[in-house]
């Protein structure tokens, strides 16, 4: 235990087998539990060690919050593991300082504590490392507490002196040091928590109709030419689904029907056909030569390539036949397709990683290498719950070791303990609940939790839909409910991403289902980009402005900093991000207030209510806000009136403005 108690160190992960993590850039809450016995005052420092040995020493602050909580943030800067360690201990001049503030002042003692005060200078004032004209103060602080023609209202004001508390607290007296445990900490690259990302099926991109109605696929040459839109609406990462064949067998046809047409190009999730499998390029899309062009093009459109890593077979992937062991065969000889009943996926053989697992971890090490050195260093992995966490912590580790900056982003919605296990076993993003978090309530509790609860471990990336994915909310929301979800993922986490379409506001749902009619999985999509938002028929000039306001406040490229307020409507979201100035990058203080209408279908006026204190605002004390959409400007206090209409601007995005 030691002679002070450090208790439930933070950051940290639900199991002490696995690190935490962080982001280079990320301002990291450090925080412990430390209390003494008595009413003797103690201090909290954290020790950091970078991934290059270099220490630096950190003072926690208590919260005040009754819990013996103390915290210190702290921007990392340097990729790699770190490790950190919380020291405690006694502190004799606050003791001190506390005890002789109430005794001099009620004539208790007075003269014993003048005089231990003053043994308490002279022994600062003896220490190496204290700069002259600190040692004369000190000094000449103890003769005067020991100075009898003194009054008591004179020893208060030497108490007191908060230049004298600037030197202890800089350089504090210290006893009973307690050291914790050395504790791991890993920090990734930028972008392992922080981008704005685009979803494209590149065959869909420069496809053309032919004169007898049929479509020639886009190449990665024409899909290139979609680049500069993309990276005009300010995202920074272009994920593209798989790319290799597509297997023949039980290919799927329009709308997820079970007999394809000739020109259907199928699901290209069925991966693997004669042509190839994962390590393969389907023909139509061009060769290994045009997608490393197409990773060059969009490296100097200040975009980074993520592709899909889908760990599946179509029924004729090479795999089948040349590894029979990887797949699960039934009693009556045929291989068990993929199923989420009562949904089965003819066209695909999932992966029995049991029966051979040597060669199969051997064989899906092999595929990410081979992508990685064609330049890819983001994976978006499919359905990585259906395949075992222990797969996964091999996989990722030896993939990390290799190259830290390569990416790996968990597409599992499923059950907590799994989603929160992938993360803690190495995946770097995670897919979330937040296409389902839509009423005021949900959102909090949602939002609250990934800032807070697992941000240790699990960084959300917050997509709004994907190719699979049109929720309720979407479907009958319109335009209002479009803008209403961009603009809470693009502001609530450092990651969120679109599908392509969204711009559009493609939300005609198949009868029953959560995806698009005609969906893209299942055949080309024809969309005139310019054309539409030339028309004001797009929302591309809104997802704009969503990244332009991401790259230029810091706050909002922060996870942890997510803080609620409260409004007197339930359909009126509000919450802040704040950055102190000591941890902007520019050293300038950033604070966004967002107000959301989460109810797409009307107007909405109520008061709400904000805990100014966060970004450093005494209740009662006036600010400016400048609304970032709008332009408007107004001045506000804790307490502020607004109308919301959802089919105007649904969402406020406030700047708090600095006082001059």
């Amino acid at each position: 235990m030691g002679r002070i108690p450090l208790l439930s160190p933070y950051p940290s992960t639900l199991d002490p087998r696995f690190a935490p993590s962080a982001f280079v850039g990320e301002a990291v809450p450090f925080q412990v539990t430390a209390f003494r016995e008595g009413h003797d005052l103690i201090g909290v420092n954290v020790r950091l060690t970078s991934p290059a040995g270099v220490e630096s020493l950190h003072r926690l602050s208590p919260l005040r919050n009754g819990l013996d909580h103390w915290r210190a943030s702290v921007v990392l800067l340097e990729q790699g593991r770190w490790t950190f360690r919380f020291e405690a201990f006694a502190d004799e001049f606050a003791t001190w300082q506390h005890a002789a503030d109430l005794k001099i002042a009620a004539g208790v003692d007075s003269a014993l504590m003048r005089e231990m005060g003053a043994l308490l200078f002279a022994r600062a004032a003896t220490e190496k490392d204290r700069g002259a004209a600190q040692v004369r103060a000190l000094k000449a602080a103890a003769g005067s507490l020991r100075d009898a023609s003194l009054s008591d209202d004179v020893a208060l004001e030497i108490v007191r002196d908060p230049a004298i508390a600037v030197y202890f607290r800089d350089r504090p007296v210290q006893s009973l040091v307690t050291l914790g445990p050395d504790l791991p900490l890993l920090v990734e690259r930028e972008r392992a928590g922080v981008g704005s990302w685009y979803e494209f099926f590149p065959r869909s991109e420069g496809a053309v109709r032919r004169k007898d109605g049929s479509i020639k696929s886009g190449t990665f040459r024409t899909a290139a030419k979609r680049l500069p839109g993309v990276a005009g609406m300010g995202f920074d990462v272009i994920y593209i689904v798989p790319i290799h064949p597509i297997g023949e067998i039980n290919r799927k046809g329009r709308n997820n029907t079970l007999k394809a047409q000739p020109e259907d190009p199928g699901s290209p999730y069925a991966i693997g056909s004669p042509l190839g499998g994962h390590d393969a390029i389907h023909p139509d899309l061009g060769t290994p030569a045009d997608f490393r062009f197409f990773v060059r093009a969009a490296r100097a459109e200040g975009l980074e390539v993520a592709i899909d890593l889908a760990l599946q077979a179509a029924p004729d992937h090479p795999w089948v036949t040349e590894h029979p062991e990887w797949f699960t065969t039934l009693p009556d000889g045929t291989i068990a397709f993929a199923e989420n009943p009562p949904k089965k996926y003819q066209d695909i053989y999932p992966l029995n990683f049991d029966n051979d697992p040597t060669g199969s971890y051997a064989e899906m090490l092999r595929v990410v290498q081979h992508w990685v050195s064609q330049g890819v260093k983001i994976f978006r992995v499919d359905n990585p719950h259906t395949k075992p966490l222990q797969f996964w912590e091999w996989l990722i580790g030896t993939v990390n070791a290799a190259d830290p900056d390569v990416i790996f982003l968990s597409e599992a919605f499923t059950r907590p303990a799994v989603m929160r296990a992938l993360a803690m076993v190495g995946f770097q993003q995670s897919y979330s609940y937040f296409t389902w978090r839509n009423t005021k309530a949900e959102l909090e509790e949602f939002l609250a939790s990934v800032s807070h609860e697992t941000s240790d471990y699990m960084r959300p990336n917050l997509f709004v839909n994907t190719h699979d994915i049109l929720t309720e909310y979407l479907q009958y929301g319109g335009w209002p409910a479009y803008k209403i979800r961009a603009a809470i993922a693009a502001t609530s986490a450092p990651s969120w991403g679109v599908y392509a379409g969204y711009e559009l506001v493609e939300n005609i749902a198949r009868p029953g289902s959560e995806e698009n009619i005609d969906n893209e999985k299942y055949e080309y999509k024809l969309r005139d980009w310019e054309g539409a938002e030339a028309r004001g028929e797009s929302l591309a000039p809104y997802l704009r402005r969503l990244n332009e306001i991401r790259t230029a406040h810091p706050a909002l490229r922060q996870l942890r900093n997510w803080s609620a307020h409260w409004s007197d409507d339930d359909a009126i979201l509000v919450y802040s991000k704040h950055l102190d100035a000591a941890l902007s990058p520019d050293g300038r203080s950033d604070t966004i207030i967002v107000v959301a209408n989460v109810d797409p279908h009307s107007v909405r006026q109520t008061t709400i209510h904000l805990d100014t204190r966060i970004w450093g605002v005494e209740p009662g004390t006036p600010f400016e806000v400048e609304d970032l959409i709008t332009g408007a400007v107004w001045t506000w206090n804790q307490d502020a009136f607004v109308r919301l209409d959802a089919f105007a601007e649904p969402v406020h995005i406030l700047h708090v403005k600095e006082r001059r």
